[in-house]
């Protein structure tokens, strides 16, 4: 770690610090929605609702790789700033050949048990006739380069957890640039549809890896790829894993959710997933530029929890405004112009209606999931492997027996309004255990007085 992120950590002003960890995971992030809401454009040019349906039925698939990405990943980038914070730089390196060397391993792990399994897994993401094929094709090019997007992920975070958000930032736009790039060449020049689009993800996720790969192996400062520095003791898997594994079980909960969702919503037709899969990657913008702020601030929440409790405390009450003040900005946006912005990507009237009305009710919970996306991350920080684990399952929890009812009770509208009742639980039982911790989290006052 270099003077100027240790200033960072230690000692520039909370907003300049926040500022300084966050801005590059809000910009990144937001990029990747860009790709994401722009995969869905350049597949809609060909007019073909069965391919938007497949690229939003694989959502699930994608959700499951990321969470191997984030199992590593995560886990390891709280562990390693909480070692910075202890100034522990031998351990560092351990964690980061252990971050390393197990996310490729786990990758093709995923790969060799999909393969023989393509058709039940397509089967089971609720494929339609009509979409069977495109989905089919999306989940086997995923299944080829899993190794690489697991990587990615893992990658990511460990580089932001040594404060070099930049890097990070610079390494997911990367990603998000070679994606655009190319998905017009295979939608337009090569007409490949789905198979481009799936390739075309896996190829950027192989571009950035290098690129994280390349600053570990000549730039970090503490960070290794030998793999002579591996090691998977017991202080190293314990850190990891209770921190990693809620954040995995969270995420397949979330690939989950949206798989029994995709499944309500289809009995309704081929034109209510389309419309959730086009709305929810709108929304996916502003949830991500929250997500951003509050993953961002991870790495500094845990050095200080080490370092400096009382800056950790400001951290986060400098966050939860900025919060506040994001989510009123994107509500008022997305009500004013709703419409509009689902009628980029199809002229099918249908279409625009559904989606618009699903965009109105989904950002009402948006400063709930921004708030509960912090507890995860303050939980996540502070290694509080329960909470964090209680913040990964209670959403999911929730929407499954939500969903059946809504569902029974109010029919599509039921189906919808579900997303937003589950969310307000998970933020009720964030905000619960935070104030049991309190105790536990919040500075020590008399050692301060000393």
């Amino acid at each position: 770690m270099d003077a100027e992120n240790l200033h960072y950590f230690e000692k520039a002003p909370v907003a300049k610090a926040v500022a300084h960890f966050a801005i590059p995971m809000m910009l990144g992030t937001s990029m990747s929605v860009i790709y994401s809401i722009l995969n869905a454009y350049f597949l809609g040019t060909l007019g073909n609702t069965a391919m938007l349906t497949a690229l939003a039925l694989t959502l699930p698939l994608f959700a499951i790789i990321m969470a191997l990405g984030n199992l590593i990943g995560v886990g390891s980038g709280t562990f390693i700033s909480r070692l910075l914070g202890e100034k522990r730089y031998e351990d560092v390196k351990h964690v980061s050949s252990f971050a390393f060397y197990s996310s490729l391993i786990l990758g093709i792990i995923l790969m060799a048990a999909g393969f023989p399994l393509i058709e039940p897994i397509v089967h089971s993401l609720g494929a339609t006739p009509d979409s069977f094929g495109f989905t089919k094709d999306y989940v086997t090019i995923m299944l080829i380069g899993s190794p690489f997007i697991v990587l990615f992920f893992t990658l990511e975070n460990i580089i932001r957890s040594e404060g070099a958000a930049i890097t990070s930032m610079v390494g997911m736009i990367l990603s998000v640039v070679v994606n655009i790039f190319l998905d017009a060449l295979v939608i337009f020049v090569f007409h490949w549809d789905v198979i481009g689009v799936a390739s075309a993800t896996v190829i950027s996720n192989l571009v950035a890896s290098a690129f994280y790969a390349f600053h570990i192996r000549y730039k970090s400062q503490f960070f290794t790829l030998s793999v002579k520095w591996f090691k998977a003791t017991k202080e190293i898997l314990s850190n990891v894993l209770k921190i990693g594994i809620p954040i995995f079980i969270m995420s397949v909960f979330m690939g989950a959710m949206s798989l029994i969702f995709n499944h309500y919503l289809i009995e309704y037709g081929d034109q209510a997933v389309a419309a959730f899969g086009i709305s929810s990657r709108l929304l996916q913008f502003p949830e991500f530029i929250l997500m951003g702020l509050c993953e961002g601030v991870v790495p500094l929440i845990a050095f200080t929890f080490a370092a400096n409790k009382l800056r950790m405390k400001h951290t986060i009450g400098f966050t939860i405004k900025t919060i506040v003040a994001l989510a009123v900005v994107f509500g008022i946006i997305v009500y004013l112009i709703s419409d509009h912005l689902i009628g980029l990507f199809t002229n099918d009237p249908l279409l625009i209606e559904m989606g618009s009305y699903i965009l109105h009710v989904t950002f009402l919970s948006l400063f709930i999931t921004g708030m509960t996306s912090l507890f995860t991350g303050i939980f996540q920080a502070t290694a509080q492997g329960t909470a964090a684990f209680i913040m990964s399952i209670i959403q999911g929890l929730t929407l499954i027996p939500v969903l059946y009812i809504a569902n029974q009770m109010s029919g599509f509208h039921g189906v919808i309004w579900s997303l937003v009742i589950s969310d307000a639980v998970a933020f009720l039982v964030g905000a619960f255990m935070l104030y049991v911790l309190r105790n536990k989290l919040q500075p020590d006052l008399e050692a301060l007085a000393q």
